[in-house]
């Protein structure tokens, strides 16, 4: 039987008014240390967002997003942060913001695959 692996999860929340406190789940970002696993997903909804706000970038959301893409895979292209280990990233990724692009708490759970896991909870909580 193939072992269960502990992760963790944060779903990515589009605010474009912070001070209405009106969201869209956007992304998740799934961190799985046992396997070094570290990736988010995303789907810009146009429909979903133009609904609660018409005057937001788009453009500008979608290199916002892009760039935590940049910063879960590492590396120089991400910048200082990219140079930090993955539970580091990950910690920074879900930290509690007041921006446009923000992050739910973290929460737990088991997996044999972490990649599995991280499609599933996109399909569940974004699309």
């Amino acid at each position: 039987m193939q072992e269960k692996h502990l992760f963790e999860y944060a779903v990515l929340r589009v605010v474009p008014r912070v001070e209405r406190e009106e969201f869209i789940n956007a992304g998740v970002i799934l961190f799985c240390a046992k396997r070094k696993f570290l990736e988010c997903r995303y789907l810009i909804d146009e429909a979903k967002i133009q609904a609660i706000c018409k005057e937001l970038d788009l453009e500008q959301l979608s290199l916002n997003l892009q760039a935590l893409q940049k910063i879960c895979a590492g590396g120089k292209d991400a910048g200082v942060i990219g140079q930090l280990d993955a539970a580091s990233r990950f910690r920074w990724l879900t930290a509690t913001r007041s921006t446009v692009v923000q992050c739910s708490k973290v929460h737990p759970g088991f997996c044999n695959d972490p990649l599995e896991a991280l499609e599933r909870l996109h399909e569940t909580l974004v699309v």
